[in-house]
């Protein structure tokens, strides 16, 4: 018995289908219904309609064809906590959801380097005084989802515009080795007149160490004997930074 309704619902299928050669069933008139639906309210009425899901789902619908990608986009979200967390979490954590292949993380890194790529083209060549709030969100995108400390490096000139920004050293998950001399070395390199130190703590809390706040001095020594200012050291954590300058410590 049965088997004899499951040829029934096969049979009704099969009329629908050559009454109507473009009709889908249901469930997929809704599903394609719901991709049209976003990219039309993104079309018409931009990125600020749309919660961060949803942003999601409009890039995972590229990656990911022909199934519903909305429980991914919300899963994905609660896990990373952001969007930027998701698109710059590491690709082996991505993929134990079963959905994420290749192609999804590729998508997601893609988006990330652009993303990034774009905030320190809008920072470069830029006063960096009068656009610390860009140069703080480009450091917080760039650092704080590292999982190892790394070491940069915001080389200014007399006028206090950003001529160069380099990742000097990475290091582990709570260490990073700095020598003041090559960091010294590299400022009288590019001519610059002033330097701004960042680096990042993986354990998201960007509360200096001592071992921080003695390189910070070394350094400050180090280049104060050739004529270059540094300006701040700041820490990046997860949500918050912390400045050597505002704290009292530089």
């Amino acid at each position: 018995m049965p088997g004899r309704t499951r040829e029934r619902k096969l049979n009704v299928t099969a009329e629908v289908a050559a009454a109507d050669p473009t009709a889908r069933p249901a469930e997929e008139k809704h599903y394609h219904g719901h991709r049209e639906r976003l990219r039309a309210r993104f079309r018409d009425a931009g990125a600020a309609a749309l919660q961060d899901y949803e942003l999601l789902e409009l890039l995972l619908f590229q990656a990911i064809p022909q199934k519903d990608v909305k429980p991914l986009a919300k899963a994905l979200l609660a896990e990373f906590g952001s969007l930027w967390g998701v698109l710059n979490a590491p690709a082996e954590s991505l993929t134990r959801h079963k959905m994420v292949k290749e192609a999804a993380v590729v998508a997601l890194k893609v988006n990330a380097a652009i993303a990034l790529r774009m905030a320190r083209q809008d920072i470069l060549g830029k006063p960096v005084l009068g656009s610390w709030t860009k140069v703080m969100d480009y450091c917080t995108a760039a650092m704080a989802h590292e999982p190892t400390e790394q070491f940069r490096i915001l080389f200014l000139d007399r006028k206090n515009t950003l001529i160069a920004d380099e990742v000097q050293q990475r290091g582990t998950v709570d260490h990073t080795p700095v020598y003041p001399r090559e960091v010294v070395k590299r400022a009288l390199e590019l001519h610059a007149s002033a330097l701004i130190l960042v680096h990042n703590h993986p354990s998201g809390d960007p509360q200096p160490s001592r071992a921080d706040i003695d390189m910070t001095k070394q350094i400050v020594a180090a280049a104060n004997a050739l004529g270059v200012t540094v300006h701040d050291h700041i820490i990046i954590g997860k949500g918050r930074h912390v400045s050597f300058k505002s704290d009292g410590l530089l």
